[in-house]
């Protein structure tokens, strides 16, 4: 049985996009954080039956399905680090008979269901499949088997959060594929790239639109 987890934080001003923020002020970067969640839920919508959203904070459970429709199943992530809820989440959907997990956030709008099925088409005939983006993170990760020490002693929203995970592949013997590369939409030029991508395309999602506008958002100075 395939399962996706998709990793979302809650919108709010100030505790998402921080590097947008400070350009295009903290409403406008939360707005943005907001399409991103939805542009990726559209492009994955096929795939709702067999996808779990797993919600930060806990707390914005009720406010998240608020938003999002009650059509999508929720889940609260549990523990401290990232790798504790990396790991949480992965061995809970293994728990629920999961035979494959793919787990990915919402940073890389880009993503699409067929990007989703290359993965799990991976998990076939290895135990880990990664997709690294160009800040030495990565955009995706999926198991074929619970493996919740992938997730230990990695130093997350760093840059050698790839590298790091990748020598504990290789520590654990584990057969892993490489997906293409990628990258999030955490800094400016990140967003201009994706808007320009996404309009060499043909017909743009509305919510690419909303992004678009947003970066013509500029900061207002504080009063004196």
């Amino acid at each position: 049985m395939r399962r996706l987890l998709i990793f979302l934080k809650y919108p709010t001003p100030g505790q998402v996009k921080t590097r947008l923020a400070t350009e295009i002020g903290a409403e406008a970067a939360a707005a943005i954080a907001r399409a991103c969640t939805e542009l990726t839920l559209e492009r994955i919508e096929p795939l709702r039956r067999e996808t779990v959203l797993c919600v930060d904070p806990p707390e914005a459970l009720a406010r998240t399905r608020k938003w999002l429709d009650a059509k999508w199943s929720l889940q609260p992530q549990r523990g401290e680090t990232l790798g504790e809820r990396l790991a949480q989440a992965t061995q809970h959907a293994f728990t629920e008979g999961a035979t494959q997990v793919v787990v990915i956030g919402t940073d890389s709008p880009w993503i699409a269901r067929e990007d989703i099925d290359v993965a799990f088409d991976a998990l076939r005939s290895h135990d880990v499949v990664i997709g690294p983006t160009e800040d030495g993170g990565y955009y995706l990760i999926g198991l074929s088997k619970l493996t919740p020490t992938l997730f230990e002693g990695i130093g997350w929203s760093s840059s050698s959060v790839f590298e790091e995970s990748m020598s504990r592949v290789r520590t654990l013997g584990l057969r892993t594929q490489q997906l293409l590369l990628g990258y999030d939409l955490d800094y400016p030029d990140d967003v201009r790239r994706f808007v320009a991508e996404e309009a060499t395309r043909g017909q743009v999602s509305s919510r690419v639109d909303t992004i678009a506008t947003l970066m013509n958002h500029r900061r207002q100075p504080c009063p004196s």
